[in-house]
């Protein structure tokens, strides 16, 4: 199985989701759930996790989660590794409780985080477990809604805070805001996923590309990251190397078919077949230019220009 691209910084939201293993259930009683949102509440004040949104299921959660201290892994190592020892110890079971890795999508929140929560708290009602999302109360609706007094570890002024900012209103907006989809044919927002990783517009994608995936060996095997790769065009890179080598034509060339080999997410034959040459070739030809590259100040200055004008 391919491994998921994590990517994690002070400051980072995300969507989180796990499942039961063969998506069987991992809450079996009051307590269980209970317990659940006891190891949310000890990631809050252990690990900094600032927990905006949560709705437990039978076999899977949802979070809207805020990682300050940009720990995503400890956070979750926490709450999954912790939650799994209790439910063992509890039934005398030994093994996995939650299907592979959790999923973690980083969110531009300013953009997503309003419909993140109200996706989150409908996921009962499109479920059919109840009428309205009020009658979950496993989910942070009803803090929300002002049906209850909140936890103080769920952080819900920064959602509330798009509404209005007296709480009351706030809260009574908000749960308009919710309404308006019940009973209704809506697509989730997780469907505007790049990659399966980074739910946001065009430029934030292109700032967390930039700024928190650096190229390396380990990375560039990555699905995900060869498929966030794949939003250049061979055609653009091709441009912009022109552009900074434009009075040197074989060597444009060459570096075109470098960044594209590195960075295009192609395979090798697509890429042969642009810059005329046999797939087997491309591999080599790159290879050379890398060399080239290492050796010669100059025309490394030169393709960090490129990377810089292509965000890579």
């Amino acid at each position: 199985m391919a491994r998921p691209l994590r990517i994690e910084y002070p400051g980072a939201y995300y969507h989180i989701t796990s499942r039961g293993n063969e998506r069987k259930a991992i809450y079996k009683s009051y307590r269980d759930r209970e317990k659940f949102l006891g190891y949310l509440e000890t990631a809050s004040k252990r690990y900094g996790a600032v927990i905006h949104v949560y709705c437990l299921m039978t076999n899977h959660y949802h979070l809207l989660l805020e990682t300050p201290r940009g720990n995503l892994s400890q956070i979750m190592r926490h709450i999954n590794g912790a939650y799994t020892t209790y439910f063992n110890k509890k039934r005398e079971r030994a093994g996995h409780l939650f299907q592979g890795r959790y999923r973690a999508i980083v969110v531009d929140a300013d953009e997503y985080a309003q419909e993140l929560s109200r996706y989150i708290h409908l996921n009962p009602v499109r479920a059919g477990m109840v009428s309205r999302p009020e009658e979950h109360i496993w989910s942070s609706y009803r803090s929300y809604a002002g049906k209850e007094k909140k936890p103080g570890w769920l952080a819900v002024d920064f959602v509330l805070g798009y509404f209005d900012n007296k709480t009351s209103a706030a809260q009574s907006k908000y749960r308009e805001f919710v309404a308006s989809l019940i009973g209704k044919d809506y697509e989730s927002p997780l469907k505007k996923t790049v990659a399966s990783t980074i739910l946001g517009n065009a430029d934030f994608v292109k700032k967390i590309r930039k700024k928190y995936l650096p190229e390396s060996k380990d990375n560039r095997n990555v699905p995900a990251l060869r498929k966030l790769s794949e939003r250049l065009s061979l055609k653009e890179i091709e441009n912009q190397a022109q552009a900074v080598f434009y009075n040197e034509p074989k060597l444009y060339r060459k570096a075109a078919l470098f960044l594209s080999h590195r960075y295009s997410g192609r395979k090798l034959k697509d890429i042969g077949s642009y810059f005329g040459m046999a797939g087997s070739a491309v591999s080599q030809a790159s290879s050379r230019f890398a060399l080239q590259v290492e050796n010669d100040q100059g025309l490394r200055q030169r393709i960090e220009q490129v990377n810089k004008e292509l965000s890579l």
